[in-house]
């Protein structure tokens, strides 16, 4: 399979990028190089055939449809997008811009490209989003999002994505586009940008710095170790059914403080503090502005129809991901001096 992967030097995108190469599909790799992307995330693959880089940005439409008629792909999975809460509420123009007019760009490409090639049903158009589209829930284990869920969100991010995905779905309903969508907790692992909690803490950690925990620490989240999310991802991109969406949630729920805690445990198995414990950094910082108390997968639809589930705890995935980061301290390094890294942002003032 041809796979168009829009976001590919990002973050999950790249994980995408790999996994695909690895199973023998090709894949063009569509990213506009923005602050967050870094070709290094998909090197191992730069120079294998199958694979062919473009830089293109998805608001630039003229763009999109050279690289549809250039390259034929068999589906296109759509992963570019801004995507820091905190970036949003600072300037959500941007978010804007690029996740409602970006989506709606690659769509019209899409459906166009489609059309001319006489409709195959086998084409899939994969849209790649987020569970923060649902907004908050309460602390009750037993309540969690299903992909019925009403949408409910909270921040300048989730919100554009939430236009993204009804587009998509608009998009199906009205021209028959054939699309299938995807919902996720947070993702962590390998190259994963610095600007994040894990990263963050990581970072500061080994700096000898602060680690800033949000309010109390309370705040819940469901986590998802990214190379598990790649394999979902190509998964329903391949089997997913038309016009049906699913959840991918890792089935890992952690309070912040419990998250954080557990990486500076880690940290101080593998690269001892001298004198204390890493634990000893936490600092609780004022709350993100509209900072959602729970986010929780109800992943069942993914699992009974597609047979997937994640292949790692928290635990594992997260020893996995801080020993990641200690063997590559020079691709961190580079990134560090980029805009807004580094920095409190999200304050709202």
């Amino acid at each position: 399979m041809k796979l168009l992967v829009t976001g590919g030097a990002g973050f999950i995108g790249s994980a995408v990028v790999r996994l695909a190469m690895a199973r023998g599909h090709q894949v063009v790799n569509l990213d506009a190089l923005t602050y967050a992307a870094c070709l290094d995330n998909v090197k191992t693959v730069s120079d294998m055939a199958g694979y062919v880089f473009v830089q293109a940005d998805i608001r630039d439409r003229a763009a999109l449809d050279a690289v549809f008629a250039e390259h034929a792909p068999d589906a296109v999975m759509h992963l570019a997008a801004e995507s820091h809460v905190d970036r949003s509420i600072d300037g959500p123009g941007a978010f804007i811009e690029t996740n409602v007019t970006g989506t709606y760009n690659m769509l019209e490409a899409a459906r166009a490209y489609w059309t001319e090639r006489g409709k195959p049903a086998a084409f899939r158009f994969h849209h790649i989003s987020t569970d923060e589209v649902y907004g908050s829930l309460p602390a009750d284990p037993s309540v969690q999002f299903t992909e019925t869920t009403p949408y409910d969100p909270r921040s300048p991010y989730s919100a554009s994505k939430a236009a993204s995905d009804h587009l998509v779905r608009a998009w199906h309903e009205t021209y028959g586009l054939p699309v299938v969508l995807t919902n996720c907790s947070n993702n962590y692992g390998p190259y994963h940008f610095p600007e994040k909690l894990i990263p963050v803490i990581i970072l500061n950690a080994l700096a000898g710095k602060t680690l800033p925990i949000y309010g109390d620490g309370s705040n819940i989240r469901d986590w998802l170790y990214v190379e598990d999310h790649a394999d979902a991802l190509l998964l329903v991109v391949q089997k997913g059914q038309v016009g049906r969406s699913y959840n991918i949630g890792g089935e890992n729920e952690r309070t912040n403080l419990e998250l954080v805690r557990t990486l500076c445990a880690i940290l101080d198995k593998k690269r001892p503090k001298p004198g204390g414990s890493y634990a000893d950094q936490i600092a609780f910082v004022t709350d993100r502005p509209g900072h959602d108390a729970r986010y929780a997968i109800d992943p069942s639809r993914i699992r009974d129809e597609l047979g997937w589930r994640p292949s790692v705890t928290v635990e594992e995935g997260l020893e996995k991901t801080v020993q990641w980061y200690l063997d590559n301290e020079a691709w961190w390094r580079a990134l560090q001096n980029r805009q807004g890294v580094g920095q409190r942002l999200g304050t709202g003032a």
